[in-house]
């Protein structure tokens, strides 16, 4: 399974980070997960919202259709300078996630970064969460907000403000790997995870395909 985190100027350094270390901590442990950082054009250096410096590992598709798309947050409640409101005003990252989207990728979010979907036009109808500085945003985009540290609607799931990334991660590891591996993660990193997390049901799954 490939991952890829996608990340742009002003990006918050945990949303991306987070769930990054406990998807190759998967990896580590044995779980066939690849888990890249990735952004949407030739990127050397990615400057996030903190000031942290870093590399992406190549460009968003490179190595082919990834399995899961995640996309963090970062810099949507100013609204001034780089970050997710920036990005979703250039259109250039939500083009690319509604073509992930079409294409059969799972999408994933942490924090404002649900926004980022929004702007693509993928969340309208759908349940989601994302930092509570922009739940009316989501609200307005014609989501249906669910009150849940990680929000499961199938093939898309949606996450909180920012530490949540963490409670992202490891759901991703338990969805696509074992609950005992998520456990083993949580506990090597020493963090409780929190909870709830929110997953459609069976039937209201069955009942939109059918729609």
């Amino acid at each position: 399974m490939l991952i890829e985190i996608v990340v742009y100027q002003g990006v918050d350094e945990l949303d991306a980070i987070g769930p990054l270390e406990v998807l190759r901590n998967a990896r580590t442990g044995g779980v066939d997960i690849e888990t890249r950082l990735v952004s949407l054009e030739e990127e050397a250096e990615v400057i996030a919202s903190h000031g942290l410096r870093f590399r992406p590992d190549g460009v968003l598709g490179l190595h082919g259709r990834p399995d899961v798309l995640l996309v963090p947050g970062g810099g949507w409640a100013n609204r001034t300078g780089p970050g997710a409101w920036a990005e979703a005003q250039r259109g250039a990252l939500p083009r690319a996630i509604a073509r992930s989207n079409r294409e059969g990728t799972i999408l994933a979010s942490v924090c404002t970064g649900t926004m980022l979907l929004a702007a693509a036009g993928v969340i309208s109808g759908r349940n989601a969460v994302t930092h509570r500085s922009a739940i009316d945003d989501l609200r307005n985009a014609g989501a249906h907000v669910i009150d849940a540290r990680v929000v499961d609607d199938g093939d898309i799931i949606t996450s909180g403000g920012v530490a949540s990334g963490l409670d992202l991660g490891l759901y991703l590891v338990e969805r696509f790997a074992n609950a005992d591996m998520a456990g083993k993660i949580a506990n090597a990193m020493e963090y409780e995870r929190r909870g709830p997390v929110w997953k459609r049901s069976e039937r209201a799954a069955s009942a939109q395909a059918r729609q």
